[in-house]
């Protein structure tokens, strides 16, 4: 499962692995010619695969005590009681079977779409994970419904695993690269700013 590099959480090792993000992106060419999401036939067969698969959570006992702790944070955001459970089974669902850190996954989320399941961007990305709907046939899927919560989450995560896989591991490159915006470092410190601040986890 991908997760935060271990350390301190005071604000002085906060600030020192900042900078070391800053002097290692300032080494990439800032030139990002990549468009959001831009067709890769390996991640078009991920994906295939990805949303034809109905796994279930591998441990309920600890997916119910993650939900009670996230379900508290999320509340100022998801005011439905309901509709934020349901929400976050999902998510750790989803991020889970990805691979992923499902507090990483709320963080991109809460940069994407502040939790809107219904956000639309100015170039057309959709959903609380700004998913592009150009995948939808890239996949043999036309019909998939991007504005509904399962699909889009299980589109964003794979595509997000996809990436990291891509970068070798480098999550801020592949954060990058999920944006769109490959060379710069705006949007996964913003990222990692959210996961810090609204959805770290002790322990991970």
């Amino acid at each position: 499962m991908t997760r935060r590099p271990k350390g301190s959480r005071s604000s002085h090792a906060w600030a020192h692995a900042c900078a070391v993000v800053l002097l290692a992106f300032a080494l990439v060419s800032v030139d990002a010619q990549a468009s959001a999401q831009e067709p890769d036939p390996e991640l078009a067969a991920a994906l295939r695969q990805t949303v034809n698969d109905a796994a279930s959570f591998p441990d309920r006992f600890d997916a119910e005590v993650w939900l009670v702790d996230m379900s508290s944070r999320l509340s100022r955001y998801v005011k439905d009681h309901d509709e934020r459970l349901m929400f976050l089974k999902l998510v750790h669902l989803e991020a889970t079977k990805a691979n992923l850190s499902p507090e990483l996954v709320l963080a991109v989320i809460h940069v994407e779409s502040l939790f809107d399941r219904f956000a639309i961007s100015s170039v057309g990305a959709q959903g609380a994970m700004q998913v592009m709907p150009f995948w939808k046939n890239e996949i043999g899927r036309p019909d998939d419904n991007l504005m509904d919560m399962a699909t889009n989450l299980r589109y964003g995560c794979t595509i997000l695993r996809h990436y990291i896989k891509r970068s070798k591991g480098n999550l801020t490159e592949a954060l990058a690269r999920y944006n769109g915006s490959y060379g710069r470092i705006k949007y996964p410190v913003k990222v990692f700013d959210r996961w810090e601040k609204y959805w770290f986890v002790n322990g991970k």
